[in-house]
C-alpha cells in the first residue's frame, strides 16, 4: 500500500503568520529608533498650522531669453533665495521649487513678512572686491609680537604691515590657486600664454632682499576688523550669516566662502553684478582644460575691470572675490591686466560647478525672473486653531468608525482596532521622520488626507471581516474559512487601494500649493493599509481562529454561526451520505 503524499506545507500568512508579525513589529521598532536617532519625535508642521509667511513666486519669461525657465535656472535660483531668506535668521525655512515654474518658500513665524517679500523678491546683491586677507576658516589665535623696525611704525607704515599679514595669511590657501583656479585672458589665452605679472622683487639680482610688495587696495583694514576677522569662524552657519550680516559695499569687510573652507577680508567693492553682461560655462576641449567659465563685461564694466585687474595683479594676494549676498563664491587668481571685457575662469571646475558659477556671473544672482503669486501669513494662534479643530475632526471620525466596529463585528472590532492602531503608528513615525529627511510639511490639507484614510483602512478590514462571514454562512468552520475568504479579499483590497493610490498620484501630479499635501499624505497611507492589511490583519486572524473564543463561535467574536444564519457543516452532509450512494460489497 503506497504511503500518503505528504501535503505541501503552507507558506506565507497562512503557515507562518508568525514571521509576518515579526516582521511588522521590528518595521515599527526600526522607525521609533530612528526618530530618536534624527531627534524628531513629531511631525513638522506646515507654515497653516504653526504659523508663518508663505510666499509662492512664479518664473516669467523675458524677452531675448529662450528657454530660460529649465531645471538648472530653478534650482540656482532656489539656492539662491534659501540663502537669502536664511540670512533673515529664521530658522527651518523651507524654499523648494513646485512644478516647472514655481517656487514655494515657506517663513515660519516670528520673521517680519515685510522683510522677508522683500529678501526673496528683489535682485540678489554681486560684487566683486579685491582679496586683502585669505585665511584658514577657523578662529586664529592672537599672535606674539616680535621685536623688529616695525614695531616702531607709525600710522603709514601699518600699511605695510596689513600688506604682510594679506601675504602670509593667503600662503596657505593661495586663494583659487589651491583650487586650481586662475583668471586668464580669454580671446589671447588661446594664442598664447598670458605674460605674468611682474613686481619690483622679479629684478632684483642673486641674494638681494626683495622689496615689500605694493598693498592692497584698501590695505589699511581697522583694527576693529582685524579683530573680526580673526575671532570669525566660518565653518558655522551662524557664523556665516554674522560675517555677511551688514556688509557695507563701499568699505573693507569680512566674509565666508560658501563652503566654510574659507575666511577673507576684503576691500571695498569695484564692480557691481549689474555690469557683467553674461557667462557661460564652455568645456574647452581644444586647449584641455576642461570646463571653463567665460564671462563678458558690459562696456563699462569692462573699462572697469582692466583697471581692478591691473592693480590686483601687482598686489599680494593677487585675488579677487566674487561675492554674492555677502559670501565668497569664487576667489581666483589675476597674474595681469584683463581688457577688452572678456574674461576666462578656468581650473577645477566639473561641469555642475561651471553652471553654477556661470549662473551667478550671469545673471547677477536670480537666474530668472519672477511674479509674486500669492503671500499667505498665517498667525500662531490661527494655525493652533486649525490644528486643533483637525485632531479633532480625526478624533470623531475614528470614535464613530470604533463604534461601528464594535457594534456590527463585536469580537472582530479588536482585530480591526489593532489594525489601525498598528497603522497609525506607521503613518506617524514616517511621517515625522520625512520632516528631516525631505523636508515633509504636515498641513491643514495633509491632516484631512490622515482623516480619509481611516475610513480606508477600516474598508478593507470589513471587506476580509465579510468575506470570512461568506464562508461561515456557507457551513465552514473557521480556520478553513480565514484561508478561503483571504484570496477573494485580497483581490478587492488591492483593486481599491489601487485606485485610491492611483487617484492621489494624479491629485499630486496635477495640483501645486497646499492640495498636493493632501494627495501626499492620502497616497502614503494607502501603501501603508496593504501593508497593514497583508502583514498584520491576516496574520493575527489566523491565529485568533486557532483559539477557542473565536474558532468556537463564541456569540461575542462576531463570527457566531447561529447569527450569520449558517448552513449546516459541509462535512457533516458529506457523512450521512445514502448508503445506496456506495457500492454493494461483492
Amino acid at each position: 500500500m503506497a504511503a500518503p503524499k505528504k501535503g505541501r506545507r503552507p507558506s506565507g500568512a497562512k503557515g507562518r503568520p508568525g514571521r509576518a508579525l515579526a516582521l511588522i513589529l521590528i518595521a515599527m521598532v526600526a522607525l521609533t529608533g530612528g526618530m530618536f536617532a534624527a531627534g524628531a519625535f513629531t511631525p513638522r508642521l506646515g507654515i497653516d498650522l504653526a504659523g508663518g509667511t508663505s510666499i509662492t513666486l512664479t518664473a516669467k519669461n523675458e524677452p531675448g531669453k529662450k528657454n530660460a525657465i529649465n531645471k538648472t535656472n530653478m534650482n540656482t535660483a532656489v539656492g539662491i533665495i534659501d540663502r537669502r531668506v536664511n540670512g533673515l535668521g529664521v530658522s527651518e525655512a523651507e524654499v523648494q521649487t513646485q512644478g516647472d515654474k514655481n517656487i514655494i518658500v515657506n517663513i515660519p513665524r516670528g520673521t517680519n513678512e515685510k522683510q522677508a517679500r522683500e529678501q526673496v523678491g528683489t535682485t540678489a546683491q554681486l560684487y566683486f572686491r579685491p582679496v586683502l586677507t585669505v585665511g584658514a576658516p577657523t578662529a586664529t589665535p592672537k599672535p606674539t609680537p616680535s621685536p623688529s623696525s616695525g614695531d616702531k611704525a607709525n600710522g603709514g607704515e601699518k600699511k605695510t604691515d596689513g600688506a604682510d599679514k594679506a601675504a602670509s595669511s593667503a600662503t596657505p590657501s593661495a586663494g583659487a590657486t589651491t583650487q586650481g583656479r586662475a583668471v586668464t585672458e580669454a580671446l589671447k589665452a588661446d594664442k598664447a600664454p598670458s605674460p605674468k605679472a611682474t613686481t619690483p622683487g622679479d629684478a632684483q639680482p642673486p641674494g638681494a632682499a626683495a622689496p615689500t610688495p605694493p598693498p592692497a587696495p584698501g590695505a589699511s583694514i581697522p583694527p576693529e576688523l582685524k579683530k573680526k576677522y580673526e575671532t570669525l569662524d566660518c565653518r558655522t552657519k551662524a557664523g556665516r550669516a554674522k560675517a555677511a550680516e551688514g556688509a557695507d559695499p563701499k568699505a573693507p569687510t569680512v566674509a565666508c566662502g560658501t563652503k566654510g573652507d574659507k575666511k577673507f577680508i576684503l576691500g571695498p567693492m569695484e564692480i557691481q553684478g549689474t555690469e557683467v553682461s553674461g557667462a557661460k560655462a564652455v568645456l574647452d576641449q581644444e586647449r584641455g582644460a576642461g570646463w571653463i567659465v567665460t564671462l563678458d563685461f558690459t562696456s563699462g564694466g569692462a573699462k572697469k575691470f582692466a583697471d581692478v585687474t591691473g592693480r590686483i595683479a601687482q598686489q599680494t594676494p593677487n585675488q579677487f572675490a566674487i561675492v554674492l549676498d555677502g559670501e565668497v563664491v569664487s576667489d581666483p587668481q589675476v597674474s595681469s591686466s584683463i581688457p577688452g571685457g572678456n574674461a576666462e575662469i578656468s581650473g577645477g571646475f566639473t561641469q555642475q560647478s561651471a553652471e553654477d558659477l556661470a549662473n551667478v556671473l550671469s545673471y547677477g544672482a536670480l537666474p530668472l525672473s519672477f511674479d509674486e503669486s500669492s503671500v499667505t501669513t498665517v498667525s500662531a494662534a490661527l494655525g493652533g486653531e486649525q490644528l486643533q479643530a483637525g485632531l479633532i475632526a480625526g478624533a470623531i471620525g475614528l470614535a464613530l468608525v470604533v463604534l461601528y466596529l464594535v457594534v456590527y463585528y463585536r469580537g472582530l472590532a479588536f482585530v480591526a482596532l489593532l489594525s489601525l492602531l498598528v497603522s497609525a503608528i506607521l503613518t506617524y513615525t514616517i511621517m515625522t521622520l520625512l520632516g528631516p529627511g525631505i523636508g515633509f510639511a504636515l498641513n491643514l490639507p495633509a491632516v484631512c488626507g490622515a482623516i480619509v484614510a481611516i475610513g480606508i483602512t477600516a474598508d478593507s478590514f470589513i471587506v476580509y471581516f465579510e468575506r470570512i462571514r461568506d464562508e461561515i454562512r456557507e457551513g465552514r468552520t473557521l480556520r478553513p474559512a480565514v484561508e478561503r475568504a483571504w484570496p477573494r479579499a485580497r483581490r478587492t483590497v488591492l483593486v481599491a487601494d489601487f485606485v485610491s493610490f492611483l487617484a492621489a498620484a494624479v491629485l499630486f501630479a496635477a495640483t501645486v500649493g497646499k492640495v498636493q499635501g493632501f494627495a501626499f499624505t492620502l497616497g502614503l497611507t494607502t501603501v501603508l493599509d496593504v501593508v497593514v492589511v497583508f502583514l498584520f490583519t491576516k496574520p493575527l486572524m489566523t491565529i485568533l481562529a486557532r483559539g477557542k473564543f473565536f474558532g468556537s463561535g463564541h456569540p461575542w467574536s462576531g463570527l457566531d454561526p447561529k447569527r450569520l444564519g449558517a448552513k449546516p457543516p459541509l462535512r457533516r452532509s458529506r457523512r450521512t451520505a445514502s448508503p445506496t450512494d456506495h457500492p454493494k460489497e461483492a
